[in-house]
């Protein structure tokens, strides 16, 4: 275990090179990133969205590429395309943007419905299909969305089951008065991102990434979890609750999350943290419960308070 705390604290501590005053963000980023999921980065623009993403990348060393997502994109501009040569008669693949370990993918409901559908195949099972061939996507993949507020113009929501394939979502807001003045102060010269180092090789990434599925979890914080999913289901204002993926997005990130502060089991504790974070952007809110301005995030802590916290057991 001291060796995921030391690779998440090391990654952590570069990024906060350039990101200021946003630890906890940065935190469930890593937690997503030693999950092995993708992670969905929601707010306005300006905030750092896309300046995180990059940073996490620089810090682990892996392969990165960036797409910047607009209207007028096609599918196959993201997982590649069938070429014909014509000095070997023959068709061949050249991969898209998608082909890489770490996928900034800039502004997501800035495209299509048809183009962001492109990326269901990839982030689920990490592979695309092209012209009826599979293309398997290397270790580690994942994928890394800004977006900004769906009421603004010029934007596509995204459909339920482009947002279920999100591990997380996070908000980074604006920064506080004194964190907004040390980033002038920092980007006098030159902007931080550009001087950041990889502090974690891919090797290390992958070793600690298949650790912290070892992470113990008892059987009482697994009924936690679920009973916590399917609140979700049942409660009079949703219209959709969490799927299981949900579940398992807790499951994993609360591994991850004990890992991190240097513990081999879960607690109910890192459940109730992380809920939100995982659960908010799977939950559709019903209609009388919109015209009241209820929000998902809400309802999962109401969801929280209701449901009793498992004690320990003794084992037999």
């Amino acid at each position: 275990m001291a060796e995921i705390e030391t690779v998440a604290n090391r990654i952590i501590e570069n990024v906060e090179r350039v990101i200021v005053g946003k630890r906890a963000e940065v935190q469930l980023t890593v937690m997503g990133l030693l999950s092995q999921g993708h992670i969905l980065i929601e707010d306005v623009p300006g905030v750092g969205k896309t300046v995180l993403a990059k940073s996490l990348s620089k810090s682990v060393g892996c392969a990165f590429q960036r797409i910047q997502f607009t209207p007028d994109m096609l599918p196959s501009d993201v997982t590649g395309v069938s070429v014909f040569n014509q000095r070997d008669r023959e068709f061949e693949f050249r991969p898209g943007p998608i082909h890489a370990q770490i996928v900034l993918v800039d502004e997501i409901n800035r495209a299509t419905p048809k183009t962001q559908s492109a990326l269901l195949e990839a982030m689920e099972e990490k592979q695309v299909t092209v012209d009826g061939h599979t293309y398997r996507l290397g270790p580690p993949f994942m994928v890394l969305a800004t977006q900004n507020p769906i009421e603004y113009e010029g934007t596509f929501p995204l459909p339920e089951a482009q947002l279920d394939r999100f591990l997380l979502r996070i908000h980074l807001g604006y920064p506080s008065r004194a964190h907004e003045i040390e980033i002038l102060d920092r980007q006098q010269h030159t902007h931080p991102v550009d001087e950041l180092e990889q502090v974690v090789s891919v090797d290390e990434l992958l070793a600690v990434q298949t650790a912290v599925k070892d992470i113990y979890i008892d059987t009482l914080v697994k009924e936690y979890i679920v009973e916590i999913v399917r609140q979700t289901r049942e409660h009079p204002d949703v219209y959709l609750g969490s799927s299981s993926r949900g579940a398992l997005a807790m499951y994993r990130l609360a591994q991850a999350r004990a890992a991190m502060l240097g513990r081999d089991y879960v607690l109910p504790d890192d459940v109730k943290v992380l809920a939100s974070a995982a659960l908010s952007h799977r939950i559709i809110v019903g209609p009388a419960a919109r015209i009241k301005d209820v929000e998902p995030a809400q309802i999962v802590q109401d969801i929280l308070d209701r449901i009793p916290v498992p004690g320990a057991q003794v084992k037999a």
